[in-house]
């Protein structure tokens, strides 16, 4: 199998660490690590040590380069723009990392430019890949918990930054930084087209940038499950990341473990409206209840967002650069994911004490 040849630019804590790390891992079948961009000297070095690639300081240095399979791009949020836009222009294929863009409009020009000079276009959005989501996804497609009445994804935790995601002018923040994971997963339970309905409410609390660390974000869409995400550095007590709602049943779940009840409606007992009052033996009243039979299950999962789901996002882009595969993760539906957190600050456009 003939490795493809691989670009990063950014080798930060997402290039280097996330990345490049699994590039140089024992995980990595698919890829070959040929040439690295940091505008610092000290990174540039641990790239060269590490891979024994090329090194730059500007990723223009790169675009003449005729011999590179995928161009990673793992600049500063408020460059992933400009940078993909320009590395399709010149019909690389990339994977740019999240946020995908800052606007809907951003993320049509991107895939306008790859449609015209046919470079593939991939989103990072790894965490789709990652155990406990896929296992979520197989529990709710069993169809054992029924119809789902609400979802609530819970990224939290609590926690002080003080680094350039803080800031506004980074395209930082709660919502930007860390909301790109929960909102694809939120947005796959509504269809492809258009854009659920957004209420939300932003907040700022323990941030030194001027960007928020509270965000919640509830969508809603005909024939669809109510799905509330809130992405805080603000609580100190989350213990849960899934807590689904449904009609047979519930679901509660950790980035480490699932456990869902549900009951089987063509074992419970039969029932019918009755408008009389209830009652019980003497003629007492008597209350609506029943005893349950419920099915339980319990998972703990094996692997995390930034292992097993690294590389089945990577083994997904080889299919996909080799084979035609489709990608799983498609820009048209990130798309959706930018417009709401687009709309997210318009609504809230003076939503913390500066």
């Amino acid at each position: 199998m003939q490795k493809k040849r691989v670009a990063i630019i950014g080798f930060g804590r997402s290039g280097g660490d996330i990345h490049g790390a699994f590039f140089a891992s024992d995980r990595n079948e698919w890829f070959e690590v040929v040439a690295v961009v940091d505008e610092l000297e000290i990174r540039r070095e641990r790239a060269k040590k590490q891979f024994g690639c090329d090194v730059y300081a500007d990723y223009r240095e790169i675009l003449d380069r005729k011999d590179l399979d995928l161009v990673v791009n793992a600049t500063y949020s408020h460059f992933h723009f400009p940078v993909a836009l320009d590395l399709l222009e010149h019909g690389f294929n990339i994977v740019t990392e999240k946020p995908f863009a800052k606007t809907a409009a951003e993320c049509d020009q991107l895939i306008a430019a790859a449609k015209k000079t046919g470079a593939s276009l991939c989103v990072f959005q790894q965490s789709h890949f990652a155990p406990y989501y896929q296992e979520v996804c197989k529990i709710i497609n069993s169809g054992v918990l029924g119809r789902l009445i609400e979802v609530k994804i819970n990224f939290g935790g609590f926690a002080r930054r003080w680094d350039w995601q803080c800031s506004h002018a980074y395209n930082g923040g709660n919502l930007r930084n860390t909301g790109p994971h929960p909102l694809e997963q939120a947005i796959n339970f509504f269809d492809d087209e258009g854009v659920p309905t957004v209420v939300s409410y932003l907040d700022r609390a323990n941030s030194f940038g001027d960007a928020e660390d509270f965000a919640k974000v509830i969508l809603t869409q005909p024939g669809k499950p109510i799905v509330e995400v809130e992405i805080t550095s603000c609580n100190a007590y989350s213990d849960y990341t899934y807590l689904i709602q449904a009609s047979h049943g519930s679901l509660k779940g950790t980035l480490q473990e699932i456990k869902y009840k549900y009951f089987d409606p063509e074992q419970a007992p039969t029932r019918k409206l009755i408008m009389e009052s209830l009652q019980g033996p003497e003629g007492a009243p008597a209350y609506c209840g029943e005893k349950r039979e419920w099915n339980e299950g319990q998972l703990t999962m094996e692997g995390d967002a930034f292992g097993a789901a690294v590389k089945a996002y990577y083994r997904n882009v080889y299919e996909h650069l080799t084979n035609g595969t489709p990608l799983v993760i498609r820009p048209e539906k990130i798309r959706q994911e930018i417009a709401i957190i687009e709309e997210v600050h318009r609504q809230n456009p003076n939503h913390y004490p500066v």
